[in-house]
């Protein structure tokens, strides 16, 4: 029946149609192409920049290439710190199934809590979160063949130090980010670092590479750095001081091994130590640098300065004769005494036998800023010139300010402060013949240029005090090494407490020199705080110079210069305060 219909004769279809209804329609059609097109030209020509980078914004993204941290040498270039790539460890948690027993397993493998991986997981952005950053080669390995989705890995450096906790106070350590925060690290961060390089690509919401664009830049590794430090050298000062601080029962030391002839610093040690990988639950005692940090008051150590002086200034010489009878003296309303009470001492008597009342005697013949200039031109209250972090200055105060009483007591060690650093470098100018070398923590080959203090044969006469000091009848006969002459002097300092001292708390120390007729390296050593019922300076320090003077002197290939092995001393003459 549908096949009989006439559609034009369709009442519907023959109904006459309005001309501006087709001519709107038209009209609609072209403005809506219109707006079409000029939308894409304001996409495409007017706000083109702007729609390219949120593009890019959403989907382009800038990798940054790690460069590789430069290495840190011993002077023989043995490595004390280096960079390995490891993988880190980051998921985005939107993709990751929440199968218990998979996170278990990676909760093991990231050495973690589940609940702690749960908490990352459902806390931070959905996006991108680190589980962990640094882990095992090995540990990656294990946590790829789980084949979890939205689990990935990272290659980042990460720093070793095979010297461990002997170097570590000398190397530091970085973060996490590969910054420097402590010691060589953190000194010279900007050149170990290098510059990172960078690469741009597309990624898909995956966070897989699908495409590069634009140049990549390729990194800057960073520079290698050498120092003048031995390895050898540094691990038997680091055990001589450990079993020191162990044995003594005592809070702390330090010790320091200085080439003469050059000024290098070849050993810094420390005790407490840490382990520069390894930094959990440190405390504060452990990551000081007391080497150069701490100050303290340096006791008899200080007596060698004033006579070298005093011969200097032609007041005296090594045999003049000096009346310490009856071992004590007053200055105002202060009594100064020595230990023992000693009667007539040459000058190097006052030496040998460590004489209190015979060091302040020659000390107030001479004006106080001839003290003063002394004290200065060895480094003394001057802050050490060493691109080191935390190097301290000490104390010295102005001359002009110096009581009577104060500079007694300064010539003899109580009143002005350093550090063992600064003793070392002081005691340089008795093996250099008077004049005071750079100290450096750099390998260097070129000869050091040193600057006069006191004449040649001045320093020569107090390097021989010195070793008497060490002989039968001195304050440091433990301080005697096998097979090498040695000289020195013990200080033993009382620590200061509140407004004054206390009674049972001492340093012990010693610094010296060996060998003795032809010096290659100044030692010093310092024992916070002994409490093993020995607290003088010839007790706790000096067997540590001993050890570390044996073992340096044997890895520099310094040939002994005694053909008859000194006898063990167990009983020291106790040294005057």
């Amino acid at each position: 029946m549908s096949r009989g219909i006439t559609y034009t004769s369709s009442p519907l279809l023959a109904s006459p149609t309005p001309v501006w209804r087709s001519k709107f329609i038209v009209a609609t059609i072209a403005l809506a192409f219109a707006g079409l097109i000029a939308r894409a030209v304001y996409i495409q020509v007017i706000e083109n920049a702007f729609f390219q980078k949120q593009g890019e914004v959403r989907f382009a993204r800038t990798l940054a290439l790690p460069a590789n941290r430069g290495r840190i040498l011993d002077r023989n270039g043995v490595v004390l710190a280096s960079s390995i790539p490891v993988p880190s460890i980051w998921a985005i948690p939107e993709d990751v199934p929440r199968s218990p027993e998979a996170l278990k397993k990676l909760a093991r493998l990231l050495g973690m809590p589940l609940a702690a991986l749960n908490k990352k997981l459902e806390d931070e952005d959905k996006t991108f979160v680190w589980l962990k950053r640094q882990v095992d080669a090995s540990v990656g390995k294990e946590i790829a063949a789980l084949g979890l989705k939205g689990i990935y890995q990272r290659k980042e450096y990460k720093r070793q130090y095979p010297e461990g906790e002997a170097a570590a106070h000398v190397v530091g350590f970085t973060n996490v980010e590969d910054q420097g925060q402590e010691g060589m690290e953190l000194a010279f961060n900007k050149a170990l670092s290098g510059r990172n390089g960078s690469r741009r690509v597309i990624k898909d919401r995956m966070g897989r590479v699908v495409e590069d664009v634009g140049e990549q830049i390729a990194p800057v590794d960073g520079r290698d750095l050498q120092l003048s430090i031995d390895s050898k050298v540094q691990f038997f000062a680091y055990q001589s001081l450990k079993q020191a601080v162990l044995l003594h029962k005592a809070k702390a030391g330090s010790v320091v091994v200085l080439d003469v002839q050059s000024g290098e610093v070849l050993a810094l040690a420390n005790y407490p130590s840490f382990v520069p990988d390894k930094r959990r639950n440190l405390s504060g005692a452990q990551l000081r640098n007391r080497a150069l940090t701490d100050t303290f008051e340096p006791g008899s150590a200080m007596k060698p300065f004033v006579i070298a002086q005093a011969l200097n200034m032609g007041m005296l010489t090594p045999e003049t004769q000096i009346q310490t009878a009856p071992g004590r003296m007053t200055i105002g309303s202060a009594t100064i005494s020595d230990s023992h009470p000693q009667g007539l001492l040459s000058v190097t008597g006052v030496i040998q036998k460590s004489s209190n009342v015979g060091t302040v005697k020659i000390a107030m013949q001479m004006a106080p800023r001839k003290m003063w200039e002394m004290f200065s031109q060895v480094g003394f209250g001057q802050k050490p010139v060493l691109p080191f972090p935390g190097a301290v200055s000490g104390r010295l105060r102005p001359y002009k300010s110096w009581r009577p009483i104060e500079q007694a007591t300064m010539s003899y060690g109580y009143g002005v402060s350093v550090s063992l650093l600064q003793l070392a470098h002081a005691y340089t100018i008795f093996g250099r013949d008077g004049d005071l070398v750079p100290v450096t923590m750099f390998k260097t080959t070129e000869p050091a240029m040193g600057v006069p203090v006191i004449e040649a044969r001045h320093a020569r006469a107090v390097r021989h005090m010195l070793h008497l000091v060490t002989l039968p009848g001195g304050t440091a006969q433990k301080a005697q090494a096998m097979g090498y002459s040695v000289g020195g002097k013990t200080g033993t300092a009382r620590k200061v407490e509140g407004k004054g001292y206390a009674s049972k708390k001492y340093r012990g120390i010693f610094a010296g020199l060996a060998p003795i007729d032809a010096p290659r390296i100044a030692v010093a050593v310092m024992i916070d705080e002994p409490n093993n019922d020995k607290y003088y300076g010839g007790d706790t320090a000096a067997p540590v110079f001993s050890q570390t003077v044996q073992q340096t002197l044997k890895v520099l290939g310094v040939a002994p210069d005694m053909s008859v092995v000194p006898q063990v001393i167990t009983d020291a003459v106790e040294e005057s305060f």
